[in-house]
């Protein structure tokens, strides 16, 4: 069995994908990883995954560029012949889809990480993003769609065939966030950071856009006593239009936040945490929370759709009001009382254990490849 995975970009294969490449693998399969370029790309032919570069693929709005990213894909369906295209992220879930099935590649699978319009945008957004939504839909063959709330608007407004909407949820590394600390991670940490071990470090994880909540999180950060201190973990993401201005990271800077960019060592830097804190305004399923969860971490995030699953309110965490400044202000402050942050983290592990194993997805994912492939009459090896 040979299956391609597309995405925008290589760090998604690699921080979001890699245990469902790493599955195809240790079953005698091969795969192929289809992307831009970028410094991902070395660690992912390191663990047998090949990878094929679409140069022209931005996570920015541009239309000659996803022109060119689409022939590019054309191009690379013809020549490598998968038996499963496997496509991801807003732009290539969109035109992998159609080039796949115009290229007659036997199976072709969509994951909807997170519809990129709610009921609560405007109706011309909506009415955008559901058209397309719908009308690529029905190129592939199976619809792994990670939001409970997702697919129920799906299967509400016939955005794909209902025969082909399947719940998938999301999951992290269970072993890595839940295994007992190295011995002093958290002092070692926080020593880094140059934090006292009586401060409360508040903790988000995220590219730094707008969108994140990020504005709303350094305003409510200020309101907030000595005690309280943010690190915020992510890189710049300037191809965004709602990049974070160097002005506004001056400025946050200049109040005491700490930002460690891109880190590969997150696991160690949840536990020097207290709080972690998730503000953003639009979300499909966020890993970064899932991860805090099962760390063991309490958690501040927005009441939308993707948070809500990860939270249940009152008991691992609060939920907020999107771009509510003060209720953020007001749900952190909450967190002084130690033991508040001790019961709702230890609440937020259990959470973790019974909804978030990754292990779980990943079988959904072969088990609907064997799935399309039996209903196709096709035979994959």
């Amino acid at each position: 069995m040979k299956v391609a995975h597309l995405t925008t970009v290589d760090s998604s294969l690699e921080y979001l994908l890699l245990p469902q490449l790493l599955a195809v693998i240790e079953g005698g399969g091969e795969v192929v990883g289809i992307s831009s370029p970028g410094s991902s790309v070395e660690r992912l032919e390191r663990r047998g995954v090949r990878h094929v570069a679409l140069e022209s693929s931005t996570r920015g709005f541009d239309l000659w560029a996803d022109v060119r990213a689409a022939f590019e894909l054309w191009q690379v369906l013809r020549r490598e012949r998968p038996d499963v295209l496997h496509t991801h992220n807003p732009k290539p879930g969109l035109y992998g889809r159609v080039l796949g099935r115009l290229a007659r590649v036997p199976i072709v699978v969509n994951t909807l990480h997170g519809l990129y319009a709610t009921e609560d945008d405007r109706l011309a957004k909506r009415a955008v993003v559901y058209g397309l939504e719908a009308i690529a839909s029905r190129f592939s063959d199976a619809e792994l769609v990670q939001n409970p709330e997702d697919v129920a608007l799906m299967r509400r407004l016939h955005l794909a065939p209902r025969a082909h909407i399947r719940l998938l949820g999301n999951g992290v590394d269970l072993r890595r966030f839940m295994s007992a600390p190295a011995s002093g991670d958290r002092v070692r940490i926080r020593a880094e950071l140059g934090v006292r071990d009586d401060t409360i470090l508040v903790g988000a994880v995220g590219r730094l856009v707008a969108e994140k909540g990020y504005p709303e999180l350094f305003g409510a950060m200020v309101r907030l006593d000595e005690r309280f201190r943010l690190v915020v973990v992510g890189p710049e993401d300037p191809a965004k239009a709602d990049a974070l201005a160097p002005e506004l990271l001056d400025e946050a800077r200049g109040a005491g936040v700490i930002f460690l960019g891109e880190r590969d060592d997150v696991d160690a830097i949840y536990r020097a945490m207290d709080v972690f804190v998730l503000p953003s305004h639009r979300e499909g399923f966020p890993r970064a929370a899932m991860e805090a969860a099962a760390s063991g971490l309490p958690i501040v995030t927005t009441d939308v759709r993707g948070c809500r699953q990860v939270v249940d309110d009152g008991v691992n965490g609060m939920l907020v009001p999107v771009r509510d400044e003060k209720a953020l202000f007001e749900a952190i402050s909450t967190f002084a009382s130690p033991e508040r942050r001790t019961a709702m983290g230890a609440a937020g592990a259990r959470i973790a254990q019974e909804r978030f194993d990754e292990d779980t997805c990943v079988q959904i994912v072969l088990d609907t490849y064997r799935e399309v492939a039996h209903r196709k009459g096709i035979e994959l090896t």
